[in-house]
């Protein structure tokens, strides 16, 4: 047999039974284990208000597309300047300008240019909603939507408060499922996160709503408390 072809046994050989010791070792350390999930919810009180506007222009140039759009932007800012906001409380989600074809001949009839606009409101001057949503739609914008956020910040700290308190619930129920068996609890073998579930609230759907409708229903928008769950499954050993 060719040398070669010896040392690549050999190494095949080695792998098989690396491979063989691993499987054993993490099947011996599961052995005498219970698997436990916890789960959490906790109360969480938006500190940001979101205001979601769109601005849809058209034109025949993309020039006079986007012109047009940049012209209503301008007025929602100056006008949101005046009510004591900031520029960069006021960011652009998305913009865009593309054709506009007519589909039954496929010719380019004009453009079009979209922009999306996001408008912070700390939930403390929650006031200020009906008054910014008036400004969006006095200034051409359309109200899409409204979300009850947290920011950063306040991401963090209920993640890390939910996800205690889902480990404490796992570890209970393990204590009480080996007091159930008659045995002892023992050392953690291993955790997971199976779940941490925070996306912005939506407060209300603005879509097909009427401007002056708009105006009243933002005029009632208040942050209210949210829930935010958590989940994670702990292996345990038990002796």
């Amino acid at each position: 047999m060719e040398k070669s072809v010896q040392i690549t046994l050999l190494i095949i050989v080695g792998v098989v039974v690396l491979t063989l010791i691993l499987i054993n070792s993490l099947g011996s350390s599961y052995k005498n284990t219970i698997s436990v999930s916890g789960t959490a919810t906790v109360k969480a009180m938006p500190d940001i208000v979101g205001v979601y506007f769109n601005v849809d222009t058209q034109g025949t140039t993309a020039n006079e597309a986007g012109d047009k759009n940049s012209e209503i932007v301008r007025n929602l800012t100056d006008s949101l300047i005046v009510l004591g906001f900031e520029e960069d409380q006021i960011q652009t989600q998305s913009y865009n300008i593309y054709p506009d074809y007519n589909y039954q001949t496929g010719a380019i009839k004009g453009y079009k240019a979209t922009h999306s606009l996001r408008v912070e409101i700390p939930a403390n001057q929650s006031a200020k909603i009906g008054a910014v949503v008036a400004a969006g739609l006095d200034s051409g914008a359309g109200i899409s939507y409204i979300n009850f956020e947290l920011s950063q910040e306040n991401q963090n700290n209920y993640k890390a408060e939910a996800m205690k308190l889902a480990a404490q619930d796992a570890t209970s129920k393990a204590s009480g499922v080996a007091e159930g068996l008659g045995k002892k609890l023992g050392s953690l073998v291993s955790v997971s996160i199976d779940d941490y579930n925070y996306v912005p609230w939506l407060a209300r759907d603005f879509a097909g709503v009427p401007a002056a409708e708009a105006k009243v229903a933002a005029t009632n928008i208040v942050p209210s408390e949210q829930e935010i769950s958590a989940r994670v499954t702990a292996v345990f050993k038990i002796r």
